[in-house]
């Protein structure tokens, strides 16, 4: 293994990055700033490449700052986290890293249920779009969302979701939606980084109608329902990341349960070694058994 940069740069410069600021960063690490950037020349000097970009105007990450932060930050979070749990005699930590949409629409609302489920369990959640990084140590089992390409990985399925057009019941009165080509005639939601997009909802329902705008776009479903909930127009979501509003009666489906595509986008992956990790194979178990019964919960619905 080549020699590691010095620790105490590392975390000047996660510091740093973070804060914006020679100064706060000092200040957090209870340091001088002339002490912090002493260390970040040196790791600058070892690493042969410029960090930040300083100017009047502050400091900003360059280029190569940015993808060192990507992949040191989780690294740096994870020792951090040990190194807490150690201190205070947890053993038994899982962490977990989860797509965002799943991680608020779907996860949080059941965790309650784990932690009743699994007490002697300490569950550290992270979310983000960018997929955990294993061989940092960045998580112990993932939930991602997408079609699965992930090679040496343990990839598990969690449900198949039907994807449908969702609105609020006033504007589906307002424009008294009734038939697949009056989605035409309102604005559509669209959720760019869907596995299902409204041009496959179209071939498959309605071969030759295509939408050529759309009133809002969004990188979330959440985003996406939440607008769908305030009249803004009509989602192409999925009923399982949907079953608060549908419950709660703020969406409903447009049409029946026949113009629903159904598709598998939400896996748990991990690594084959951390399967016999007691809080990795509890977790699992309580997943699976969840997502039964969110299958059975949105059939009702779809």
């Amino acid at each position: 293994m080549s020699a590691l940069p010095p620790l105490p740069g590392l975390l000047a410069f996660e510091a740093v990055a973070r804060r914006r600021s020679f100064a706060l960063a000092a200040a957090e690490l209870h340091l001088t700033a002339s002490a912090v950037s002493h260390q970040i020349a040196r790791l600058e000097a070892q690493l042969g490449v410029r960090l930040f970009e300083r100017s009047a105007h502050g400091v900003r990450l360059s280029a190569a700052g940015e993808v060192y932060l990507s992949r040191i930050g989780g690294a740096l979070a994870a020792i951090a986290s040990a190194t807490d749990d150690l201190q205070h005699g947890i053993s038994n930590s899982l962490y977990l890293h989860c797509s965002p949409s799943l991680a608020t629409l779907w996860l949080m609302p059941r965790l309650r249920a784990f932690a009743q489920a699994c007490p002697q369990i300490a569950l550290n959640l992270s979310s983000s779009p960018t997929p955990s990084d294993f061989a940092l140590g960045q998580a112990d089992l993932d939930i991602r969302y997408g079609v699965p390409q992930w090679p040496d990985l343990v990839v598990e399925p969690l449900f198949e979701e039907a994807i449908l057009p969702l609105a609020s019941p006033a504007f589906i009165r307002e424009h008294r939606l009734r038939r697949v080509e009056q989605l035409l005639e309102v604005p559509l939601i669209q959720s760019t980084v869907s596995v299902v997009q409204w041009s496959d909802w179209f071939r498959r329902f309605a071969s030759g109608l295509a939408p050529e705008r759309f009133a809002v776009r969004f990188d979330r479903a959440q985003m996406a329902l939440d607008s769908a909930t305030q009249g803004l127009g009509v989602a192409l979501e999925s009923a399982t990341m949907a079953d608060g509003h549908l419950a709660s009666g703020r969406l409903r489906p447009v049409f029946d349960a026949g113009k629903a595509l159904r598709v598998k986008a939400h896996f748990a992956v991990y690594p084959a070694r951390h399967a016999k990790r007691a809080p990795v194979e509890a977790f699992l178990a309580w997943l699976h058994r969840e997502a039964a019964l969110s299958i059975r919960a949105a059939d009702g619905v779809a």
